[in-house]
């Protein structure tokens, strides 16, 4: 498992209230979650119908207009 090496941020009142983590050990964890939510994602899609490649260009093309930039 990883480490991580934690700094806990207290409020005036000595209460808990923020984590500081290195940068190296956060871009890690973000890592992690994205690689989790895209094989979660796939297993979600393996039943679902696939596209064929000219259907899935077709279907890409249509949603670049959609993305935020």
């Amino acid at each position: 498992m990883m480490q991580i090496h934690k700094k806990i941020v207290l409020d005036e009142d000595q209460k808990p209230f923020a984590v500081q983590i290195p940068i190296k050990e956060f871009e890690l964890l973000e890592d992690l979650i994205e690689n989790y939510g895209l094989s979660k994602l796939m297993d979600d899609a393996r039943d679902e119908e696939r596209l064929s490649g000219e259907a899935a260009r077709t279907y890409y093309e249509s949603m670049k207009g959609h993305v935020e930039g």
